[in-house]
Order: C-alpha cells, then structure tokens, then sequence
C-alpha cells in the first residue's frame, strides 16, 4: 500500500486534475493514519480480539481501494488511500497472533517471516505498480489492491484460528483521540515541513501544538484506570530503547526507498544518475525485499541461538556498512543492487527482533498495543525519512532543461544521514539490557 502509487506521483496532478500540493497527500494520508490506526488497532485486538480487529482492517483496505477505484476525483483518491494506510496494523497483530498459537521454538523464525511481507509487499509491489501505470489505467492500481485485500480477508477467515488470550476492558476513547491528533500534528510537520517551511508559523503551529498535545495526553494515560497504552510497559528500559532505535531502522528503510530509485532513473547527462526507465529501476530495487524473505528462517534460527538483541545489533551493522559500501561506490546500477541487498539484510534482521524483544519485555495482555508501538515509531523514522530526504535532494540540485536535478553531493548526503541513523540505532541496541524484568503474566514463555 505505501509503494503502490510511487510510480504515479509525478502523474498524478494531470490525472486527478489537482495542485501537486494537493496530490502530495495520497501518499502522506496513508503513512499518517497508518502511524495513528497502529497502536491503536493493536490495543483493541487485546481487548476484542486480534482476528477480529485483523479482519476489519482488511475489510477497510478493500472499502478504501473500491472506493478510490472508482474515484475521479482527489477527493476520493485521499479518501481510499487513508482508508488503505489502517492496514498496517495487521502487521503487529499477525505477530500477536502468532504469539498466541505457536510454540517457542517456531516463534522466532515465523516472526521473521512476517516482518520479512513488509519488505517484499514494498519489493513486489514497486515494480508492477510500475508495469500497471505504463501499461494499463492508473485505476488498476486499486482494483488490485480490492483484490488482494479479498483473499486476505478470506484466507484469515477460514485458515486463522479465533483468539486464546483475550484482555477484556474499555476503548480509551479520550486516549486515542488525544494520541491521533498529537501524533497528526507532528508527521504533519515531519511530512509537509519542507514544503511549508520548517520554521514558518504553519509548521510551527503544528509541531508545538502535537509535542503539547502529547504531553497531556501522557499525563492522562498515566493516571486513567485503562489507558490505551501503558507507559509504565513502554517506559521500561528494553521496550523503550528498542522503540527509539526502530525510528532508525525506519528512517533507514525508507531513505533507501527515496534515494535508490531516483539516482536509477535519473539521466546520466547529469551526473547523478544511470538513466534507467522506471520498471527497470524497480525491479534493481526489488532484491531488498527477497533477500527479507529468504533469510526469515536464517533470522529465526540467530534469535533463538544468540537472542534477539546481538540480532538487532547485527541487523543495524549492516545497515551502517550497507550505506558506507553505496558512500564509496556507486558509479555503476550493480553497486546500488549490493547495497540494497545488504540492507534487505540488516532491516531482516532488525524487523525480526525488536518485536522478539518487545514480547520478551510485556505482559501478555499488552502484547498486540506495544507490537503496534513500535510499528508506530517505524512509521516515524519512515516518514521523517521521506521529508527529510525530499528537502536535501530539492536543496542540492541543479536546473538541467529547466528540471531540478538533485546533484552527486545531495545524495552523499542523504547516504551520510542513513549512516548516522543507523549508528545511533546501533549504539542504542548496546545499551538494551540483556534481561528484560520479570512478569507474573509474560508476553513470551520463559
């Protein structure tokens, strides 16, 4: 769903007959209420159960994509997409399922496996989205979409069992209202701050008023008898630390999604590019999510041997050495495939252990809102990954035939970002303590 209208953007103002300020927002609708629905969604599969809350997000994804199918209109395209961004919730659930119904010794590597569809439904999805927008109507893009959400839904209805543990209570209506709008407020500012101005009073307004919004909301979460999410849990060392390191991991994930495709397809007149065509330049792109898929069991078997944390150590060195490898050599489309490879490795890694970490750290009765947590603070690093990126590249570039071209420079930036997100995440996964506390109702059996 993220990458499904990436080869559409520059299109998009001509077929929706609309500003490219406004088309911006079918891509940052979804990423948006993707963060917001997330946590959200996972606290209610805790509560309701995590099948259920699994089978009206994917009923919301065909809604929203019949819905911007058969859209002409930005009006509606906005609409199907945000409707599609509250998918991603099933992602933290289907791991609290599995928690629930397989053994320890398949846990690991079936984790692994279902953090692994993130990059490979990226990976996939780049390249026949690609192949659908030059050869078909853009509003395949979305009947497909419908489609798969069709088989999802029936494939999770006869083939994932009812729910064992279930954790019966309340919607904090009042907490997930105040986390949606404060959280809105500063992706906003992370999303559209290069565009209004990082320091104008628009994104300031937004900014401030989500950081003041937040900070209430933390004050009543922490004091109402059934908060939406237990910061006393996510305060704790481990799950703390692991949250802030996977905002790297997605600033990571994301920036390579950004950068790669652009320096693939730009023309190699300008210095910064290898002239490419799109399909191309997404398939070069597509190994990073295999190479996800294939080393899931490899992810599962380390998490069970060394334990996941010198697995997400190992994951972000190889993020770090992915980034440094394209720094130094990237003169021809076969070094930017290596690195892409090396990082489908570290994030691999990464994504199969911090939710290993994160269960080994909660009790069971919080195991679907604090997976939704951290998914949350992924949605951070790739969001913030995407502005960031964006403004770099738009600052450094040159006008070639009237078109700004982003320079050498800027994506030597933007690799030396990474670098630097991916050594914090690192020395953060250090300092994750080896054993987390002891509860009387672990998430994971010891």
């Amino acid at each position: 769903m993220f990458t499904l209208v990436v080869p559409l953007q520059a299109e998009l103002p001509i077929l929706l007959n609309a500003s490219r300020a406004d088309t911006t927002w079918v891509v940052t609708i979804t990423l948006l209420v993707a963060a917001i629905a997330t946590p959200i969604s996972g606290r209610l599969g805790d509560m309701y159960g995590k099948r259920r809350i699994v089978l009206v997000l994917l009923a919301l994804l065909v809604v929203g994509s019949v819905i911007a199918a058969v859209s002409g209109s930005i009006v509606g395209v906005i609409i199907g997409r945000a409707l599609q961004g509250a998918v991603t919730g099933v992602i933290p659930l289907g791991i609290a399922i599995m928690r629930d119904i397989l053994s320890a010794k398949h846990l690991g590597t079936a984790v692994a496996l279902m953090s692994a569809t993130m990059g490979v439904g990226g990976a996939l999805g780049m390249p026949l989205a690609a192949y659908l927008a030059l050869n078909a109507d853009w509003h395949a893009l979305f009947w497909l979409a419908a489609a798969l959400g069709v088989i999802g839904l029936v494939l999770v209805f006869f083939f994932v069992p009812e729910d064992v543990l279930l954790s019966p209570g309340r919607l904090d209506l009042i907490g997930a209202l105040g986390l949606a709008i404060g959280l809105s407020g500063l992706l906003l500012y992370v999303s559209r701050g290069a565009e209004w101005g990082w320091t104008s009073p628009l994104g300031l307004g937004f900014v401030i008023g989500g950081v003041l919004v937040l900070l209430l909301w933390g004050r009543y979460q922490l004091r109402t008898a059934e908060p939406l999410l237990d910061l006393r849990v996510a305060a704790r060392p481990a799950v703390l630390l692991t949250n802030i390191a996977a905002i790297g991991m997605g600033f990571a994930l994301f920036s390579s999604n950004v950068t790669f495709p652009q320096m693939l397809e730009l023309p190699v007149e300008t210095g910064s590019g290898f002239g490419l065509d799109m399909l191309t330049a997404a398939f070069i792109v597509m190994p990073a999510g295999l190479v996800m898929m294939v080393i899931s069991p490899l992810s599962g078997w380390l998490e069970r041997t060394i334990g996941p944390r010198p697995l997400f150590t190992a994951g972000t060195a190889a993020i770090v050495l992915a980034y440094t490898y394209v720094l130094i050599w990237s003169s021809e489309w076969v070094h930017i495939l290596i690195a892409n490879a090396i990082i489908g490795v570290g994030i691999g890694f990464t994504f199969a252990a911090m939710p290993m970490i994160i269960m080994r750290s909660v009790p069971a009765n919080e195991t679907g809102a604090s997976n939704g947590l951290n998914a949350l603070f992924r949605s951070v690093g790739t969001s913030s990954a995407s502005a960031v990126m964006g403004a770099v590249l738009a600052a450094m570039s040159v006008e070639v035939d009237g078109v700004a071209i982003p320079t050498r420079e800027a994506f030597d930036v933007c690799f030396w970002l990474a670098i630097g997100a991916g050594i914090i995440a690192l020395v953060l996964t250090l300092l994750i303590p080896k054993s987390p506390p002891v509860e009387p109702r672990p998430s994971l059996p010891r």
